[in-house]
Parts: structure tokens; C-alpha cells; sequence
């Protein structure tokens, strides 16, 4: 069975670190792995994205130089979180994508597999 678990999300001060872990029920490097998020009344938007095939690593726009995400095993990808700003609080899903999403890595519709999603709240 497929199965994406998120951990480590909490209360952080702005300007504070935070890493979530997504721990994957298979091994993934056949699967492009990504994080979203969604805050309340905001759709889900892409954050970051790694790709199967040659490991790249792709960010949105307002996190570049603040997040990072890897793979810190076979089944357990990663996303540290530095420099965490009030408008980061959301909550982070895990989804994957064997072999990488049809479209963009950026695009939610495309990716097939989901976790319940870890909160992330950085107050001010």
C-alpha cells in the first residue's frame, strides 16, 4: 500500500528553522518528490520539487535560499525550513509521482499520491 506520512511540523518564532519529514511506505528514488502547501482559504501551491531522474531540485519563488529539500534516505525525503516568515504558515503535504508528474512538478492535479499533511505555524 502507498502511503506518505508528514512529521515535524510545530510553532515556530519568525525567522526560526523547522525540518518536516515525509516518510514514504516504498523506496523513492523512481518517484519525483514534492512539497505543497495551503493556508486557510488560499488554494494548495507548489513549494519544492525533486525530481526521480536526475535528482534536481526545483523552488518556488518565495522560499529559494530559505528551503531545502532532500532525500535523507531511501523512503524519507526532507524539508528544512530557515528564515521562517509569518506568511510560510500553512499546512505541508507530501506527494509523489512515480517517474515524475505528466506536467509541470509544480502542478498538484498530477501527482497521485498524498499525505494528510503536517501544520506548519510561524507567529510573529
Amino acid at each position: 500500500q502507498v502511503r506518505l506520512v508528514e512529521s515535524g511540523g510545530g510553532l515556530v518564532h519568525v525567522g526560526g528553522s523547522l525540518i518536516v519529514a515525509c516518510a514514504a511506505s516504498f523506496p523513492t528514488f523512481r518517484y519525483t518528490m514534492s512539497w505543497f502547501r495551503q493556508a486557510p482559504g488560499n488554494d494548495r501551491e507548489f513549494v519544492a520539487a525533486l525530481t526521480w531522474s536526475d535528482g534536481a531540485t526545483y523552488y518556488e519563488d518565495s522560499v529559494k535560499g530559505r528551503f531545502t529539500i532532500s532525500r535523507d534516505s531511501s523512503n524519507t525525503v526532507l524539508l528544512l525550513m530557515n528564515s521562517l516568515k509569518p506568511e510560510d504558515t500553512a499546512l505541508y503535504f507530501c506527494a509523489a509521482e512515480k517517474f515524475g508528474p505528466s506536467g509541470g512538478y509544480d502542478i498538484s492535479d498530477d501527482y497521485t499520491y498524498w499525505g494528510q499533511g503536517t501544520q506548519v505555524t510561524v507567529s510573529s
